[in-house]
């Protein structure tokens, strides 16, 4: 049997994500069967399901990366490099990937280096395809990289941290913005090297601009929206750039015109579903490959805040949006 995880109506994840069973699925032409291992609770994955519109006919599944090992592959499949039976898998974008068992398209599935612990690879292709994404945005500004820098909030999440990594390796200027003070010295000890700024502090903005140290600010990066991202767009230099990848917050960004006008702001909103409809398979190829690179060579920035089995579906839930969280929560669902 293989149990997995539906909707049927979009809610609260907590009262409208449920396990059901159904027979062991097999996989046709052009997929594979994935024996899950572990997959990882993304706020995405959350929020899809807050944001689902109508009662469904019929269950929806829930999940969109998971991984595990590739149990059988389908009658005349064309698999990727590295990619046989018995060999560790992960796989995106793949809904239903919160199952047991997954039965996926095959140019969905990437071959998981020995290197990785199962820990990373569940985690491996959508928090380091978004920071790919997000450190393109960010290097089309053409003021970024040479007088620029970046800012970027809620540096503490997993999308944060890998952003910060790759962009010290890169040698890219960044000032990091957390909630709190507390979350500011956890990230001081992992990049020292990094000014870290705390909103909990009335003047946090002065903070972020003597942090610049008189460098204008190019781009910012905001996964929270709402005054937040109002108090973004005053830091920014004329011709500057904030990039929307998130709605932590409920409230909306309250702009007006002439703060885009004045000073030839850009916004704009970017996810990894764009990413998905947007770029060739080339570039996907390539992003992967680089996903790829970021977890291997970053491998200590994927925490995990816990795991919990299929069982205690409802605490993962509750631990996935808790505040302070550091890390991300994973399920294995056997």
């Amino acid at each position: 049997m293989n149990r997995r995880v539906v909707y049927t109506r979009g809610g609260s994840p907590a009262n409208v994500l449920t396990v059901i069973e159904e027979p062991e699925p097999a996989p046709g032409a052009g997929q594979v069967l994935i024996r899950t291992t572990a997959f990882p609770v993304h706020p995405g994955d959350l929020q899809a399901v807050e944001a689902y519109p109508e009662k469904a006919a019929k269950p929806v599944p829930a999940g969109v990366e998971a991984t595990g090992v590739l149990e059988a592959i389908g009658p005349g499949t064309r698999v990727a490099p590295g990619v046989t039976v018995g060999s560790r898998v992960t796989v995106f974008p793949q809904p239903g990937a919160w199952s047991q068992w997954i039965v996926a398209d095959a140019e969905a599935v990437v071959a998981v280096p020995d290197e990785l612990s199962d820990e990373v690879a569940a985690q491996m292709l959508v928090n380091p395809l978004t920071t790919v994404m997000l450190r393109r945005e960010a290097q089309e500004h053409p003021a970024f990289g040479y007088d620029g820098l970046l800012v970027q909030t809620a540096a503490g999440s997993s999308v944060g941290r890998l952003l910060t990594g790759t962009s010290l390796v890169h040698n890219l200027a960044l000032v990091n913005v957390v909630r709190s003070d507390r979350g500011a010295a956890e990230l001081r000890e992992r990049f020292p090297d990094v000014p870290v700024v705390a909103t909990e502090h009335p003047g946090w903005a002065d903070e972020v601009r003597e942090a610049a140290g008189g460098r204008p600010v190019s781009v910012a990066l905001d996964p929270i929206g709402g005054k937040l991202a109002e108090t973004l767009l005053d830091l920014l230099t004329p011709g500057g750039k904030l990039v929307s990848y998130g709605q932590i917050g409920e409230e909306p960004i309250s702009v007006h015109a002439s703060t885009l006008l004045h000073k030839s702001l850009t916004l704009q909103g970017k996810n990894i579903g764009r990413w998905l409809s947007e770029a060739s398979a080339d570039r996907r190829a390539s992003d992967v490959a680089t996903a790829k690179l970021i977890a291997l060579a970053l491998e200590d920035q994927f925490d995990v805040a816990a795991t919990y089995g299929l069982d205690e579906l409802g605490i993962a839930l509750e631990h996935a949006v808790r505040p302070g969280k550091m890390g991300t929560v994973l399920v294995r669902p056997w």
